[in-house]
């Protein structure tokens, strides 16, 4: 284990761009989405500059790396950022079925967990496969969290495996030049503050844990902890699944949480009352900490893409964050845009 001022005093890598494209309706989450239209969306928002992708095997069990990979193959692999995850591994199965799944339309595989050396290794080649690339530039350790719900009472051991397995694994990679960065693609604060504690990870994915509607916990918690370490945030679920661009959904589980429709109505009243969109102003407010090196809000038309990817570049005016402020909205010393 390097000591603590050598870890302090890494470089670590960081996307070039905070603007980003997330994977997870690329592989029919939610719904099934053609895979024209899939394609579309990526070109889209890569006509509008943006050069930081995300993806998983797990987002359609491989569909959402293959239509990713469709386009980013004929790019030059210099001038883009690409993330995907490790911890499950891919196994083929004929119209598999799952209940109450995220994922839509026909699945061929079926999957199981493997968070051990040899299974992150097998993972990133296989997902080098589905890609069609050469290389990937930051691997996350996906869903190694208590929140998920497959694992039921197994996580200890699972989190385990990975401080045995994958984390030294991935740091060998990291070593070796095999890929730039590492961490873990996690919905919950608690494995972050965890693997901070044992392993010496790059870049965190926090998803559902910086948002309009929700901040406090990685606020308070993991920006600083990120901050001595020189580590950097990816913020995954922006918009909370769409429930703050107009969709009826609240992230991934069906339900809606105690006050976070009160909330919306409250801050859509604020953006109201300065013309302001509030998915320019949730992107924005994502993307604004120092510790933030990405956001990745997801699209699978051309329109959501170019959206989002106009979302960062639009300039709001410094009476509606003070207003988010005032009203109680947003947390008191939140960063927020200053161009």
């Amino acid at each position: 284990m390097a000591t603590t001022e050598n870890l302090i005093q890494k470089k670590r890598f960081r996307p070039a761009d905070k603007a980003g494209f997330g994977g997870v309706a690329l592989g029919n989450g939610f719904q099934h989405n053609a895979d024209l239209e899939c394609l579309q969306a990526v070109e889209a928002a890569w006509n509008a500059g943006i050069r930081l992708f995300d993806t998983s095997p797990w987002y359609g069990l491989g569909i959402s790396e293959r239509r990713m990979g469709l386009f980013l193959k004929d790019q030059p692999r210099d001038s883009f950022t690409l993330s995907t995850k490790v911890g499950r591994l891919m196994l083929p199965h004929e119209d598999f079925k799952m209940e109450q799944s995220l994922w839509k339309g026909k699945l061929n595989f079926v999957y199981k967990y493997d968070y051990s050396a040899a299974g992150v290794r097998r993972s990133i080649e296989e997902s080098l496969q589905r890609l069609g690339l050469s290389s990937i530039d930051v691997v996350y350790i996906h869903d190694l969290s208590p929140d998920n719900g497959d694992m039921k009472d197994s996580y200890a051991y699972y989190f385990e495996q990975a401080v045995n397995g994958a984390m030294p694994e991935l740091t060998r990679m990291r070593e070796e030049g095999i890929i730039k960065g590492w961490g873990l693609g996690v919905n919950t604060v608690e494995p972050i503050l965890q693997t901070l504690e044992v392993a010496d990870p790059d870049i965190f994915l926090s998803a559902c844990q910086y948002s309009l509607i929700k901040h406090d916990e990685d606020l308070n918690q993991v920006f600083p902890k990120v901050a001595e370490r020189g580590i950097s945030i990816v913020v995954g679920a922006p918009l909370c699944a769409g429930f703050l661009s107009g969709k009826d959904r609240y992230l991934y589980d069906g339900t809606f949480p105690a006050g976070v429709k009160e909330k919306l109505n409250a801050l859509q009243q604020v953006a109201r009352n300065h013309a302001v969109e509030l998915r320019t102003a949730a992107l924005q407010f994502a993307a604004a900490p120092d510790e933030v090196s990405g956001v990745i809000p997801g699209a699978h038309t051309v329109e959501q893409a170019v959206q989002n990817a106009h979302a960062f570049m639009t300039k709001l005016p410094t009476d509606f964050w003070k207003e988010l402020k005032h009203e109680k909205l947003i947390a008191a010393h939140a960063p927020v845009p200053n161009k």
